[in-house]
């Protein structure tokens, strides 16, 4: 079986532990973790983590099996590429020297990013997209000198109806 990179999305409760426990699930089958975004959902008491690992088929739906079993976990979806959004967030600090800012400027427009701080020694560029776009926007950008970088890592969401949602809620959703 031919490994491949996924993304499992899952629901849990919003409070300490849960992340360690997850965390560890993974780390006991010796399975690496290459991303995790966690943020509160729109109920407070619940927050979304977005997984990004390899494997292959048998892996996925291990790794699937032992999250559903865990405490605290309410939903956990394999995320179906076809059927998903994906963004990732990058910032950026990048020595500005004399003569730069017109040429800086022209590349943060063509990739639609954004200045969010500039000073007459640094510019901070945030920029989301697909992993794809920020990493070739990193390519073009690492001829400058770059200060610092913070990468969140690529989070998911389904497209039309297709969702994680949690068994027990009333939303009716036949493609899921």
């Amino acid at each position: 079986m031919q490994s491949q990179q996924f993304i499992v999305s899952l629901l849990v409760n919003n409070h300490s532990g849960v992340l360690t426990r997850v965390s560890s699930l993974f780390s006991r089958r010796a399975f690496n973790i290459d991303s995790l975004t966690v943020g509160t959902t729109n109920d407070p008491k619940i927050s979304r983590m977005t997984i990004v690992s390899w494997g292959d088929d048998r892996m996925k739906d291990q790794i699937s099996k032992q999250l559903q079993k865990l405490q605290d976990v309410h939903k956990v979806q394999l995320m179906d590429s076809e059927k998903i959004v994906v963004r990732e967030l990058m910032l950026v600090k990048v020595r500005l020297e004399k003569g730069m800012l017109p040429e800086l400027m022209e590349a943060v427009n063509t990739y639609r990013a954004n200045v969010v701080d500039l000073s007459t020694s640094s510019m901070s560029i945030e920029i989301t997209g697909e992993t794809p776009k920020l990493n070739a926007f990193l390519e073009f950008i690492s001829q400058y000198s770059i200060i610092e970088m913070a990468r969140t890592g690529p989070t998911a969401i389904g497209r039309n109806t297709y969702c994680l949602k949690d068994d027990d809620d009333p939303i009716n959703d036949e493609e899921n």
